[in-house]
């Protein structure tokens, strides 16, 4: 793990690993084949030159396969130890080490003895930030906090609020695939789990990747007290936070708890309402940059379609496609991008059954 991210490094763990990789490299470059001869079987061979079935099989993940499999070429043409040992180092510089450095986001689970763990997940959208159309102030706010962050420089929890279908969750999963091979993480977090979370970050603090602690959908009734414990977490703890967590959660609430009329009915009674009133807000004070995703008018609505329809490849004369999305919107939850996206699925699976 002394490698991951950084590269080399000195000190006599380098000689340790040494002999370690001459060990490897003797194992890799044995020759299987040997056995078949000795036990007089062909078992050794077939695996040294299987060949997948076509289009039957189902792929883990893609892009872990193929990296593993250029490693793999390299180190089966490392002329010696040392080249050996170099080929695996800038493998971990460049990817890192297990599980965190071969997968870019993970969940909360447990364990059989009920400790909370980090697992990947295998599956995860490749949205870029430029797929997200219009939102550039905001998205820039994103960029510049989160680059300070993979910099190593300081940054600020950051709070995405706004509008429904905005592209609040879509620009954080934007930011991972533009940040990963610079050592970016994100584990992603339910109200459920914040009682686990002091137990996560002391299992990634020490690790030299930069994690993104990820809730989605973040918001609380008045009757829910998590909020307090999230705010303990946060900051305001005995701990200091690490350097390398920050916490990214998006929000349809600018405030995240619950605020009613009858809550001013409420603090009357209330010897000390400012008190109350500060209580409540004290959550989303915790949050340094807050970055806010309003719905897009028509003409954006319209852009946004036009520019969709673009990508897609979507053959249809421009005056008939925005009656078409002006119709789609009044019936599918309004202005917004995602409702754009909506549209456009709609249009290209149409097309596709003609």
């Amino acid at each position: 793990m002394a490698s991951e991210i950084r590269g080399a490094i000195e000190g006599s763990i380098n000689q340790l690993a040494l002999h370690d990789f001459a060990i490897f490299k003797e194992l890799y470059d044995f020759d299987l084949t040997v056995l078949d001869k000795l036990f007089h079987t062909s078992c050794c061979s077939i695996l040294c030159n299987y060949e997948a079935p076509q289009d039957t099989g189902k792929m883990f993940n893609k892009r872990i396969r193929d990296r593993i499999c250029d490693m793999s070429k390299t180190l089966a043409v490392a002329k010696d130890t040392n080249e050996f040992m170099a080929d695996m180092v800038q493998f971990y510089k460049d990817f890192g080490v297990g599980k965190l450095g071969l997968h870019k986001a993970f969940r909360i689970d447990h364990d059989q003895n009920g400790r909370a763990v980090i697992v990947p997940v295998t599956r995860i959208a490749h949205v870029r930030l430029d797929d997200l159309v219009g939102y550039e102030i905001p998205k820039q706010k994103l960029i510049e906090n989160t680059e300070a962050f993979v910099r190593g420089r300081k940054a600020n929890n950051c709070l995405l609020f706004g509008d429904a279908g905005t592209g609040k969750s879509s620009s954080i999963k934007g930011i991972l695939n533009q940040y990963y091979d610079q050592g970016l993480r994100i584990i992603e977090a339910y109200k459920h789990q914040f009682k686990d979370l002091n137990d996560i970050i002391a299992q990634v603090k020490n690790r030299n990747y930069k994690f993104i602690i990820y809730m989605d959908d973040l918001s609380f009734e008045e009757f829910e007290i998590e909020y307090k414990y999230l705010k303990a977490v946060i900051e305001g703890g005995l701990e200091k936070k690490p350097d390398n967590i920050l916490i990214y959660a998006t929000s349809n609430r600018r405030h995240l708890v619950r605020e009613k009329f009858s809550d001013k009915e409420e603090r009357r009674d209330d010897l000390h309402s400012s008190d109350t009133v500060q209580e409540k807000l004290s959550l989303v004070a915790r949050f340094g940059v807050s970055i806010f995703f309003c719905a897009p008018d028509k003409k954006q609505f319209q852009n946004i379609v036009k520019t969709l329809a673009e990508r897609h490849q979507v053959e249809m004369p421009e005056e008939e496609l925005l009656l078409e999305a002006n119709k789609w919107e009044l019936q599918h939850g309004g202005l917004s991008g995602r409702t754009a996206q909506q549209f456009i699925d709609y249009l290209c699976g149409k097309n596709e059954n003609k």
